[in-house]
């Protein structure tokens, strides 16, 4: 899947509609006020600009929202709400998050698709009393065009002199007005540089707390809550069990000084307790908070998720289980009892940050005079500390970077053997599929839509051992779809499949042992002379990063040239990163790691990390080119070692054959056809064993050397 820029999502919505922006739309779960029903007043809170189970594999269609009748009727009963009794405020933001800043969400969560009718993955919407405006990036850029409706301005983030959201909302407003936003949505860092931005011009931000806006024009349409079970991930797969991943968090813990830490990413839940769930598309998660304490550690979920041997698993990992919508109320607590708060604010919800900050103000405020004194003296003395005494007397929040990220972003053994297996059964699949393909369009004439094509790639796949689902909407793109960054064939839209132009597959399929993500694009016919230069030079930058050996550590955006020099020489480029991290049988999109042209991301790879090496050229409305395989990061032996530093470089995951006849080898230097050459020798190697027949003969065919030319 096309590489998104990683960065926790809010604050890269905001800035330019990235994912994570890793990369739908959203509400919760009548998560507000203390668990209880959800009520249709609306408690305002502004802030002041100066102060502070089963697993069931899925077609490749979802769930549509049209650009059609309705958006203008939408956004006129929005803009009605504006001035409720109590609420009077100029504007409201739309972001594509749910309350744990995931980059795929649950249906009911889907708010800025349904009030815009833009479906990608990535976008902010922004609506005032006169205007609404859609940010979002390279990737979306043509799907929004098509899908955004008369009444939306389309803006193109990341594109010179496109305003940011909080640029524009300072531009287009009159001093003084009031910003809405859902507090559940957005990460306490996005609030807090929203807020910072409106108030050079002293508008106010306003969190809307009971009650989502969107939801009160949804109203009974809105999708349910998911209700699946959560089920347990086998120790065989995950490598260590939950008592010694949540030891290695209380170790953190207390090297920070901290006591306790909330947790509200799902893959970092996921990950740290051993289970998965179904509860979005594709990524086998589960809605639900976690709490560790040095002593206890808490799971917030709906009850009803939680099976018997999930409980069995849970009591022998000594994990509690509360209420989902009780977590505010711990949280407050934890102030009363004076903990010292790990909180991630790149990715908590600002209400849980302003929940505690708010308890803990009245713990101190609480306090008799002399000892108040004391501990706001001490307070003051901690903020200029270096370290952090434990022993202080009160609560305090600690605002540092989720150590589980980094913990799960570097593969155990068990994590990395399961994902090689899971590929290569894949790999498997993917022949069998691509010789289907090729008999039916080049052998038999027969040509079938988009949808049809990714569905069948799905019949493929569900046939292989440990198969749960895919690791995303399959992007199955014909000739100029090819050419929209995150395509989604729709079946009364979609385009054919021939031999008449280039077709571009990004797949991948979840297993209980490994994730996959793979892109391949091909021509069943004859390919131009342009569509051949674009495609080797697509492929040069690939095998530029796969050949790459750097410092550990390096940071991606280091490496990010590599794979675009040789567009860059005849002036192309591509709008997305060059690759993503991926989770074991976990999301397929993960931080904190990543490799892109955006240095804001520092976080430097290490062994056992796993990225995409997806390269790609994208010509509008004619074509798309993408190449992607998924590799480890590992040691490398190096004659030398400057400096005393280890050297890495990548393991190739993916084995599926490129086509060479889409290549011209002249412009390949021989070492690169070395390179081709001997990859297809180990996917011949590696795949041919598991495929028999028609597949085995494909396989044979689509892997033979190319011939090395001499450059003499």
């Amino acid at each position: 899947m096309e590489a998104v820029i990683w960065k926790r999502p809010c604050v890269l919505a905001l800035r330019s509609c990235g994912p994570f922006a890793t990369c739908g739309s959203r509400g919760t779960f009548g998560f507000r006020n203390g668990g209880r029903a959800l009520h249709r007043t609306f408690i305002l809170r502004v802030i002041n600009s100066t102060g502070s189970g089963a697993v069931v594999a899925r077609p490749s269609s979802a769930r549509k929202y049209k650009r059609s009748e309705g958006v203008d009727r939408k956004l006129a009963a929005l803009r009605q709400l504006f001035h409720k009794p109590g609420l009077q405020m100029d504007a409201y933001i739309i972001p594509s998050q749910d309350p744990h800043q995931s980059e795929f969400i649950a249906e009911c969560f889907m708010r800025r698709a349904f009030i815009s009718g833009f479906t990608g993955s990535a976008g902010t919407a922004v609506v005032t009393k006169d205007k609404a405006s859609l940010w979002t990036d390279g990737r979306y850029f043509l799907q929004a065009e098509n899908q955004l409706g008369p009444d939306w301005t389309l803006m193109r983030a990341g594109t010179p002199g496109v305003p940011t959201v909080s640029e524009w909302l300072t531009d287009v407003l009159s001093p003084g007005s009031k910003v809405g936003i859902d507090p559940f949505l957005f990460s306490s860092d996005a609030a807090e540089e929203l807020k910072h931005t409106l108030s050079t011009k002293d508008h106010k931000l306003i969190y809307v707390y009971d009650g989502n806006l969107v939801d009160e024009i949804w109203k009974e349409d809105r999708p349910k809550p998911p209700a699946a079970p959560v089920r347990v991930h086998d120790i065989k797969y995950a490598g260590l069990d939950v008592s010694s991943k949540i030891s290695s968090l209380r170790q953190n813990l207390m090297e920070a000084g901290a006591t306790s830490i909330v947790i509200s990413m799902l893959d970092e839940i996921a990950w740290l307790l051993n289970l998965r769930g179904n509860d979005v598309a594709h990524s086998p998660v589960a809605y639900a908070y976690l709490i560790v304490e040095l002593d206890s550690t808490t799971l917030f979920i709906d009850p009803s998720k939680i099976t018997p041997e999930v409980i069995v698993h849970l009591r022998n990992s000594n994990v509690t289980v509360k209420p989902y919508e009780s977590l505010l109320l711990e949280v407050e607590r934890l102030a009363n009892c004076g903990a010292k708060l790990w909180l991630d604010t790149s990715c908590t919800n600002v209400a849980i940050v302003d929940a505690f900050h708010s308890a803990c103000n009245k713990y101190f405020e609480n306090l008799p005079k002399r000892s108040k004194q004391k501990s706001i003296k001490e307070r003051n003395k901690l903020l200029n500390a270096k370290s952090i005494d434990t022993e202080m007397e009160g609560p305090l929040a600690i605002h540092k970077a989720s150590p589980v990220a980094i913990a799960k972003a570097i593969k155990n053994g068990a994590e990395l053997d399961g994902m090689r297996q899971a590929h290569l059964r894949d790999a498997a699949a993917l022949a069998e599929f691509w010789t289907w393909l090729e008999t039916k369009v080049v052998q038999d004439k027969t040509t079938f839509t988009e949808v049809e094509v990714a569905d069948k790639l799905l019949e493929f796949r569900s046939k292989q051992a440990g198969f749960l689902d895919t690791s995303f909407d399959t992007i199955s793109g014909s000739g100029a779809n090819g050419a929209i960054i995150h395509y989604r064939a729709e079946p009364d839209t979609c385009d054919i499949v021939d031999d008449k132009k280039l077709y571009l597959l990004d797949s991948g399929g979840q297993y209980v042992d490994g994730t996959t993500d793979v892109t391949r694009t091909v021509h069943l016919g004859e390919p131009s002379s342009r569509e051949k230069e674009c495609f080797t030079r697509v492929l040069q930058g690939h095998i530029a990063l796969d050949q790459a050996i750097f410092p550990e550590n390096t940071p991606g955006f280091v490496l990010d040239v590599l794979a675009r020099s040789s567009l860059w020489k005849i002036g192309l480029d591509y709008r997305h990163g060059t690759g993503h991290g991926v989770g074991a049988s976990l999301n397929v999109h993960e931080g904190p790691q990543g490799i892109s042209y955006r240095y804001e991301n520092m976080t430097g790879l290490q062994g056992g990390m796993i990225v995409s090496n997806e390269p790609g050229y994208y010509e509008d409305r004619s074509f798309g080119i993408r190449i992607e395989n998924l590799v480890i990061v590992r040691d490398m032996e190096t004659p030398n070692r400057f400096g005393g530093n280890s050297y890495l470089g990548f393991e190739k995951l993916t084995f599926v054959p490129i086509q060479s006849k889409l290549l011209d080898l002249s412009l390949m230097s021989p070492a690169e056809i070395e390179w081709l050459n001997n990859y297809h020798s180990e996917v011949w190697e590696k795949v041919s064993p598991l495929i028999q027949g028609d597949v085995h003969e494909w396989l044979w065919k689509n892997t033979r050397p190319v011939p090395v030319h001499s450059t003499a």
